[in-house]
């Protein structure tokens, strides 16, 4: 088997089309009323999936997170640490929620956190200084 994609479960199919095409730059093509998206960034495919299309499809209901959650994260990355502080500032600017600031950590790596409109966690990062 090998990877090629993973998708996200939503509720509200127009604001995550619009968080995902406006703010984080993937490009969107489908209707923002549509039953689920399919797309490809940078290689892996990308998939919101609307939750209660997903459930008459399996023929049966499952338990989501609410709120900002910490099942899993979505990393990006950036060319380097300016390159994080920038993306974080216009992400939120956009109306990316903020979760932790631009940080250099220990093992090289600045980083930051934002969440989407349902909560699911964003990271962007870069381990080049320049």
């Amino acid at each position: 088997m090998r990877l090629d994609g993973f998708g996200i479960m939503v509720d509200d199919m127009p604001t995550m089309v619009r968080f995902y095409r406006d703010v984080i730059g993937f490009e969107i093509k489908e209707d923002e009323n549509t039953s689920n998206v399919f797309l490809e960034k940078d290689g892996t495919l990308f998939l919101l999936y609307r939750k209660t299309d997903f459930e008459k499809m399996t023929g049966r209901s499952f338990s989501y997170a609410t709120g900002i959650n910490g099942h899993y994260e979505i990393a990006l990355s950036v060319s380097n640490y300016d390159a994080v502080d920038r993306t974080f500032e216009s992400v939120v600017k956009l109306g990316a929620q903020p979760v932790m600031q631009p940080t250099t950590e220990p093992w090289g790596q600045r980083t930051c956190y934002i969440a989407d409109p349902e909560g699911n966690l964003i990271e962007i990062g870069s381990f080049e200084e320049e």
